[in-house]
């Protein structure tokens, strides 16, 4: 019965963590068309008078309809269940509101729910414990940046060094407990060679073309999450063959060409999810194939 409601608590969580997530894109990509604009540099016109309903402090702050800017009653925010009971669309104005807010919520409850049941580091201690809440909350800061790099091509920095404020913490406690810091250490740097150190070659190598700098803040941050080079190399490997599942079919098909401008960062940040959850069974697999 217990773990009946922590999976149910997790999955609440999980459904507003969500919902947060969702708001929080529109709020930064709001931060970067004014940013732009005040820079002189090209911004979408359209978007950025859509987005201005927004533009309010965080006590004022209120959830609205960008279309006819008709404020949210509570009920109007409840995840999943009033998405689907509106048919996507605005209560007052009947517009579309997007599939976007929905499949981030079903998206981060799966992510907390599968992340609780198969989390590979124990549960017994408290640092155990943090590590996990560590996990959830780099998990938020993720689902931003997977929702924003798909939508804009960018990773936002605010958000890459909140990333990498947890994985610092992430190390923190890892060391506190670890009796073997060198070998931790050496890993620890090993994992962030491999998923920030490559991609920092890449970017000064093609001059920003074939990587921005903003996936070499992203490995940054990944890496001192896995602090294992065994485990950042599987999170490298699986975004790459993730990638070629993608991108090949799409050329096959005419759709995508050689110079079209895919985001790389929800294919490492999918590959760095698998690493995290199933990347010790991938190993100890290895391993014992080698036997």
């Amino acid at each position: 019965m217990e773990q009946v409601v922590i999976y149910i608590a997790m999955a609440i969580f999980g459904l507003c963590m969500g919902s947060y997530a969702c708001a929080t894109v529109w709020r930064l990509r709001l931060k970067q068309l004014k940013q732009d604009k005040e820079a002189g540099y090209d911004y979408d016109h359209a978007e950025l008078d859509r987005l201005k309903k927004l533009d309010r402090s965080l006590l004022g702050d209120r959830s609205q309809c960008l279309n006819c800017s008709y404020v949210l009653k509570w009920y109007d925010m409840v995840p999943i269940f009033s998405w689907l009971s509106l048919g996507g669309r605005c209560r007052k104005c009947r517009k579309p509101i997007g599939s976007a807010e929905l499949l981030m919520e079903l998206g981060m409850m799966l992510f907390f729910v599968i992340s609780y049941a198969v989390w590979p580091h124990g549960l017994s201690t408290s640092v155990e414990i943090a590590n996990l809440i560590i996990w959830l909350f780099a998990g938020v800061a993720l689902a931003i940046l997977f929702m924003y790099d798909i939508k804009w091509f960018i990773l936002p920095d605010v958000v890459n060094y909140v990333l990498i404020g947890l994985g610092g913490f992430h190390v923190l406690f890892i060391m506190l407990v670890s009796g073997d810091k060198i070998g931790l250490a050496i890993s620890m740097f090993g994992s962030i060679a491999i998923l920030s150190g490559i991609y920092w070659i890449l970017n000064k190598v093609s001059a920003g073309k074939w990587i921005g700098f903003g996936d070499v803040k992203l490995g940054l941050g990944m890496g001192l999450i896995l602090a294992d080079w065994r485990l950042a190399f599987i999170a490298l490997f699986a975004a790459n063959f993730i990638g070629c599942l993608v991108v090949l079919p799409g050329m096959l098909m005419g759709k995508l060409k050689r110079n079209s401008h895919i985001p790389f960062g929800p294919l490492l940040i999918v590959g760095f999810v698998i690493a995290e959850l199933a990347g010790d069974y991938i190993v100890n697999l290895y391993i014992a194939s080698l036997r």
